[in-house]
């Protein structure tokens, strides 16, 4: 348990390397991936680097088991008198009570551990029953009791049920499992068998921590046979090892009177996790099993996180590259309709072979920014279109939200874009007027109309630059010409760029990148040389 600074050091760089993994996306595997990041981090912060940085520290045996297995009763029994409530109603333990020598009290009433548990004395606790204390504040508590029947050094922590029906139970059971140097496994008769109970036994072995189990409520009758099937589940499971307590059922075991079992039913339990806190080399062998076996299960746990973090971003660069294709075909799409003449059609193709007899400049400069507002918006629609179409067949997109049809704000946007590439256009023509030496100048909005004309009627609108040649020369209506085109493609290509990152921005802001898995590899790298 003497560990180097440098390992500290190298455990404290991993545990801050797993707390920025991020896990947004409803992957297969994602849920597992995120319950694994909170084992590591509840391992790192309340249990390893804690242990490793004050090894003299008591040893914390956490008491957890399924629903009515007795463990409110069983640490009652060890301790001699009743510090957690024992009943019939379920689930019963709420908040986790902790029960320590009284020397060892300071160990437990800092954040040394479990620093996200506000602490709970018992005069704190009556006066919050006073108040009517709510449940949830219950859940977010740790109560600290302490006792001198208990040795020096040993603290025992009731834990809830690891199958309560309450959520935030189950996951304080789970994260107050990963603190413990001894894990007490309590089961009954009736529910030795249970898939919930075997899952907390199979973690255990997975992490080689220090583990007991507890055969509670056995009828008298059928003890050595009950005992005996236990036995072999666990020597099948690789458990064999483990020490196994039974305790009959007694009427104690159903929580009547004070709610604690005779001494002689838990003597021999007591008596294995005295020893295990007072003597120095079973201590050592105790807590340094448990502290390895988390270290040596990282090299395995780590690899899986970070390959969970590259599934991330692997799903996250096809849900953009979805995105981007989309624009970028519709893009592409829109320069051959701008080539054909497309914007020149309806009102505005009526407005320019009406031009100028019939229509003025002005109407027909309106008719053309309608006209390619429409083709911009049936571009941005058939993009989502492509796009809602991609996301289809990727599960990581049920957590980005999709526009699904083309909204008034987007409309809005690109027609302010396109007024504005207008005004800017007739800008440019107002100054190429000015060069001309004449003393009959064009009127610059006619000029600004025969260049959008010409920029957006494709083959329909040939004639439109010999009508500008005609009134600026051709040089003029050359250099007009290029500038409005290179404005024009500007503003086009703003408008799907905008919109694109809008689609964007739902995908960016869950801030999938590819940094948190090289991190993990890295940081797990310096811990193994250390190790």
């Amino acid at each position: 348990m003497d560990a180097r600074p440098q390992l500290i050091d190298a455990l404290s760089a991993l545990r801050d390397r797993v707390a920025a993994v991020r896990l947004p996306l409803p992957l297969p595997g994602a849920a597992r991936a995120r319950q694994t990041r909170a084992e590591l981090l509840a391992q790192l912060d309340d249990y390893l680097v804690p242990r490793l940085k004050q090894p003299e520290a008591p040893m914390l045996v956490v008491v957890g088991g399924s629903t009515g297995a007795g463990k409110s009763t069983l640490v009652n029994s060890l301790v001699g008198r009743r510090v957690s409530e024992a009943g019939v109603l379920r689930p019963t333990t709420r908040t986790p009570v902790l029960v320590c020598h009284p020397d060892d009290h300071h160990w437990f009433a800092g954040m040394r551990v479990l620093p996200q548990l506000t602490r709970v004395l018992p005069q704190d606790e009556a006066e919050g029953a006073e108040d009517g204390g709510r449940d949830a504040d219950k859940r977010n508590s740790l109560r600290i009791e302490t006792a001198a029947t208990l040795p020096p050094g040993l603290a025992l922590l009731d834990a809830p049920d690891i199958d309560s029906l309450v959520v935030e139970n189950r996951l304080l059971a789970a994260e107050l499992i990963c603190a413990a140097d001894v894990w007490v496994m309590v089961t009954t008769a009736s529910r030795y068998a249970d898939a919930v109970a075997w899952h907390l036994l199979r973690t255990a072995k997975e992490y080689d921590a220090t583990l007991v189990t507890v055969l509670d409520r056995v009828p008298h009758q059928v003890i050595t046979d009950v005992s005996r099937q236990y036995a072999a589940l666990l020597t099948k499971a690789g458990l064999g090892e483990v020490p196994r307590f039974t305790i009959p059922e007694l009427p104690e075991s159903a929580g009547a009177g004070r709610g604690l079992l005779p001494t002689t039913a838990v003597a021999p339990l007591f008596a294995w996790l005295a020893h295990r806190a007072q003597d120095p080399a079973a201590r050592q062998q105790t807590l340094g099993r448990t502290a390895v076996g988390v270290i040596d299960s990282l090299s395995r746990r780590m690899p899986e996180l970070a390959a969970a973090v590259a599934a991330q971003y692997a799903a996250a660069v096809r849900l953009t590259g979805a995105v981007e294709e989309a624009y970028d075909k519709e893009r592409e799409r829109v320069r051959v309709q701008l080539r054909s003449g497309a914007v020149l059609a309806g009102d505005a193709r009526t407005r320019w072979r009406g031009y100028p007899r019939d229509s003025s400049a002005g109407e027909l400069l309106d008719s053309l920014v309608g006209s390619l507002s429409a083709l911009l918006q049936c571009a941005v629609a058939a993009a989502d279109e492509r796009v809602q179409e991609a996301w289809r067949r990727e599960p990581a997109a049920r957590a980005v939200v999709v526009q699904g049809r083309l909204d008034l704000e987007t409309a809005e946007r690109i027609g302010i874009a396109v007024r504005r590439w207008r005004r800017e256009l007739e800008e440019l023509a107002e100054e190429e007027v000015r060069r001309l030496d004449r003393s009959a100048a064009p009127d610059p909005e006619a000029v600004a109309a025969l260049v959008a004309a010409a920029l957006l009627g494709g083959r329909r609108a040939r004639g439109a630059g010999e009508r500008l040649a005609e009134r600026i020369g051709a040089q003029g209506a050359l250099k007009l010409r290029d500038k409005g085109g290179e404005l024009m493609a500007t503003y086009i290509d703003g408008v799907l760029h905008s919109e694109r990152d809008r689609r964007l921005a739902p995908l960016d802001a869950l801030e999938v990148t590819p940094e948190p898995q090289a991190e993990l590899i890295a940081a797990l790298s310096v811990l193994q040389k250390e190790r």
